[in-house]
């Protein structure tokens, strides 16, 4: 009795130890499971983890099952092999025929379940397989609709590598178990398929075989995703020898798999040999040399010729695949006949000019509004809202929580998880206004929110979800959380939101503390029925957590909409089986913008919704997870008024139109047109330019809107030949626009007007005087502003003391036509781009003479009163257009008009000259 009350112990210890690691391990899962049911998205959960199990559970099975019979099929002849054994030995006395078939099965179960370890990974290929979609477009090979390859071709390169998988380990295994036991041996004199064992490894090489004939099947679809060639997609040697090739491969691997088993049946070895021969045979010189042979005979000496119709087609389905088949190609005439009163005349676009860049700005932000150090603003936004009746473009930035910044003592228990829960509030400042200081000026500021905009203004700032909210956090507890200073003391508050988990049970208090591997949730006194756990507050894990299925733009913006904070997250369907699409790596060959995610910032609620319903792959998630997503329609309109075109899916069209606006397969070929992202000067560096957000008046349209703007240049040079623009307001969103300039007049690119400002000799004078003060420079981002047919050219100057890391806006540089100037603020830089002194403002340097000229009849520093408009602007313009007249003389080689031109335009800056030395005498008076 004492032995068996000993047993029993030792299984109720085992039992309970079982449990407890059961339970640590599925802490995390139930907890997970709470978390997906607070957020209204169980289904979601539920359908990945069934998928999942039920894909290993079935490669377990089919595999287990599969092996498990081929190994029984052996068993007669490996026993008796073992009977042959010596009968003294130790393995051949224990090994009965019942452990033979227990070991048998024990061995099949191990190998199964190690092999179905990684099916799991493909429940996204079968989900989307059963929520088949049509695209509407063939593809031109096959002609079969594209869908089927975007969901059923990747399902059906799962089934061949599954079934190819469990048959070539099962054909080892039985051959390894042969081997091992002596009832299949190799030496001088033996035949083949003589016996069992042989026969048995035949049918199984029989099976392989025929197995393959559907991969090369499969592989003949794979071809419209050959990157071989000039192009990707097949090319003339895919279509002409590849394809041919893998057809008759298909057929001589039917044909191997019949001869082995004919061979079988017949005991006919031979057979077997001739087949597997033929079709290594056929392999190499129909998979290798066959196609060697043409791409070098027969395509290189006539690339061309032979790849046009292949290049046509690869264009076509690029633009298809990156949503730029609809653009709309526009003429932009980029003259420069602009006067002073036309330019200023368009006050939706002069007054949204963006001045502020984001990394200045985010520095001044954090020194004139973080308040605390445990505060902190990670970017800044750029959107648009309308105040006073008018579109304003505006940057904002959330407040929020960086509990890393807290001193080593106070990173407490308590205080992390606690007290310290949540950011308070945002900055909102316009895009182009500027206080004397060389400061921003707010809309929104300080703690509590102070708004002078009532559209703007911030009734519930807490911010429990963001960027920083990287912890979870425990709220409703009986410690209050800090709220925001107030001088030297803190405000407090109690989180009253619909957020999180409630922790009403001691069982859950238990999960979460084995989850977060923190004692304290289980023991602190605190935490109560009414304490609600907040985690995943990071808004980019958050998002990926609910739909991982899903890729994601690397910048969410923050909106304020009724008097509450939103973070408004943009989310791709990728795919990288578009037939002849060129892929762009990370990102596959297919991209849409077919989903935005809001985040509630105080609650946490995430809502998905379907922004273009008629997407295949939407559907398709929309089919598989229909509790998730929403119609666009049932977003809020005040909402939906802050929706923009994304960044990242811009700069990949941009990308790709660069090249592929080039539909002609010949010039395609050639390269001949090809256009390039320009670079400009950031800092004391060169970069490349980055999509820029801008509110203007598109050329032919009635009202402003919000626009995504960036130029190109061709390659190798830095002339503009083109601005890309997608739209982003109302009906006109995701519409997408071209620009091109005439090809017989040069259009200044970014990186020749910075050329431009360096060569100005007050302007460069200028900055080397800053950089050697104790001060550092700081070029912001050169604008490039279409206004009406023309082009102006904008950079803000920061200077920096070497002391701070408060970079203050001091100066403004404006490019038009022939001229560039700088000055205090856009208005004067403006009057002076067009020939105007800057009233009651330095005159700066403007190339060609014009300021210049003005500054040293004057000889004085201001001109509070400027000369009457009408004679400036006349003498500019006519100074303009002698100057343009010279310098296409001198391009055409006219030495004479050229010099005749010249003096021209030096009376006339004389004239300038006198009047800005009348004007100043005058002010002096």
């Amino acid at each position: 009795m004492h032995r068996l009350g000993r047993w029993i112990l030792a299984w109720v210890v085992a039992i309970l130890a079982l449990l407890a690691i059961a339970f640590v391990a599925g802490a995390g899962l139930y907890t997970d499971w709470l978390w997906y049911r607070a957020q209204g998205a169980q289904d979601v959960f539920w359908t990945m983890l069934l998928t999942q199990w039920e894909l290993r559970l079935a490669m377990w099975v089919l595999f287990f099952g599969f092996l498990w019979i081929n190994l029984l099929l052996s068993r007669g002849e490996v026993g008796r092999a073992l009977t042959a054994l010596p009968p003294e030995g130790a393995f051949a006395q224990w090994l009965t025929a019942r452990r033979l078939t227990v070991l048998m099965g024990v061995g099949a179960l191990v190998i199964a379940f190690l092999a179905s370890g990684t099916t799991s990974v493909y429940w996204e290929v079968v989900q989307r397989f059963f929520a088949s979609q049509t695209v509407g477009v063939r593809d031109p090979v096959f002609h079969l609709d594209v869908g089927y390859y975007m969901f059923r071709y990747p399902f059906y390169r799962y089934l061949y590598q599954m079934g190819m998988t469990i048959l070539v380990v099962t054909a080892i295994v039985v051959a390894l178990v042969y081997i091992g036991s002596g009832a299949l041996r190799w030496g001088p004199g033996r035949q083949w398929l003589r016996s069992p064992a042989q026969f048995h490894l035949a049918f199984l090489v029989a099976l392989i075989f025929l197995w393959r004939a559907w991969g090369y099947r499969l592989d003949m679809y794979g071809l419209l995703f050959s990157p071989r060639g000039v192009v990707f997609g097949p090319g003339y040697t895919d279509i002409h020898a590849n394809l041919p090739a893998l057809q008759v491969l298909q057929v001589i691997a039917v044909g191997t798999g019949v001869l082995v088993l004919v061979a079988v049946a017949l005991r006919r070895a031979r057979l077997t040999l001739v087949g597997v021969g033929l079709l290594i045979a056929a392999s190499l010189v129909l998979g290798q040399i066959y196609p060697g042979l043409v791409q070098r005979f027969s395509v290189e000496p006539n690339e061309l010729a032979r790849e046009a119709p292949y290049i046509s087609q690869h264009i076509r389905y690029t633009l298809l695949g990156y949503g730029l088949d609809k653009v709309q190609e526009k003429t932009f005439p980029a003259r420069e006949d602009l006067t002073y009163d036309e330019i200023i005349s368009e006050k939706d676009t002069i007054g949204n000019v963006r001045l502020w860049d984001w990394k200045p700005l985010l520095a001044t932000y954090a020194q004139l509004q973080e308040m605390r150090l445990y505060y902190d603003f990670t970017d800044v936004d750029v959107d648009r809202y309308e105040v006073g009746g008018q579109l304003r473009q505006v940057t904002l930035s959330a407040r929020e929580l960086n509990v890393d910044h807290l001193t080593n003592t106070a990173k407490t228990w308590v205080n992390l998880a606690l007290k310290y829960t949540h950011g308070y509030g945002a900055v909102v400042s316009p895009v182009n206004e500027v206080t004397g200081e060389g400061m921003p000026r707010f809309f929104v500021r300080d703690i509590p929110p102070v708004s002078t905009v009532p559209a703007l203004a911030i009734r519930q700032p807490r911010i429990y979800f963001g960027e920083l909210t990287n912890t979870p956090v425990f709220v409703r507890a009986r410690t209050p959380e800090f709220d925001y200073p107030v001088g030297e003391d803190n405000a407090y508050n109690t989180y009253d939101g619909s957020g999180g988990i409630p922790m009403d049970s001691l069982f859950k208090r238990l999960a979460f503390a084995l989850r977060f591997r923190q004692i304290q949730v289980l023991l602190a006194s605190d935490i109560s029925d009414r304490t609600r756990v907040l985690m995943y507050r990071n808004i980019h894990e958050r998002v990926r957590k609910i739909a991982p299925f899903l890729r994601y733009d690397r910048d969410p913006y923050l909106v304020i909409a009724g008097g509450r904070l939103y973070w408004i997250q943009d989310a791709y369907v990728t795919s990288s089986l578009f037939p002849y699409s060129m892929p762009v790596p990370g990102w596959g060959n297919y991209v849409r913008n077919s989903i935005k995610v809001v985040i509630d910032a105080y609650n946490g609620t995430t809502t998905y919704y379907i922004v273009d319903p008629k997407e295949p792959l939407a559907r398709a998630w929309a089919q598989i997870f229909p509790r998730l997503f929403k119609p666009l329609e049932a977003m809020p309109p005040a909402l939906r008024a802050h929706l923009r075109y994304p960044e990242d899916l811009f700069a990949i069209q941009s990308h790709i139109y660069a090249t592929y606006h080039m539909k002609d397969p010949t010039v395609f070929y050639n390269k001949e047109d090809v256009w390039s992202i320009p670079t400009e000067i950031f800092g004391t560096e060169q970069v490349a330019m980055e999509p820029y957000y801008i509110v203007m008046r598109l050329p032919g349209e009635p009202k402003p809107e919000f626009v995504l703007l960036l130029p190109f240049t061709p390659t190798r040079k830095n002339n503009m030949v083109a601005w890309m623009a997608a739209r982003s307001d109302g009906a006109n969103y995701g519409k997408l626009l071209v620009y091109t300039f005439p090809k017989d007049r040069l259009s200044y690119g970014p990186m020749q007007i910075e050329a431009r400002i360096n060569q100005d000799p007050y302007i460069s004078q200028r900055l080397s005087l800053w950089d050697q003060k104790g001060s550092r420079v700081i070029r912001g981002n050169l604008l490039v502003i279409p206004v009406r047919d023309s082009l102006l050219y904008v950079e803000p100057l920061f200077l920096q003391a070497d002391q701070s890391q408060m970079p203050e806006l001091k100066q403004v540089i404006v490019a038009y036509g022939g001229n560039v100037v700088m000055a205090d603020t856009l208005a004067q830089a403006l009057r002076q781009a067009f020939g105007l002194p800057a009233a009651g403002a330095a005159v700066t340097g403007v190339t060609g003479g014009v300021g210049q000229a003005g500054a040293q009849a004057a000889g004085a520093a201001t001109v509070p009163v400027p000369a009457p408009a009408d004679n400036w602007v006349q003498l500019s313009q006519q100074a303009d257009q002698v100057f343009r007249r010279a310098q296409d003389r001198l391009r055409a080689g006219d030495w004479s008009g050229y010099g005749q031109a010249q003096s021209e335009l030096g009376a006339l800056l004389k004239r300038l000259a006198e009047l800005a030395s009348k004007s100043g005498a005058g002010s002096q008076r």
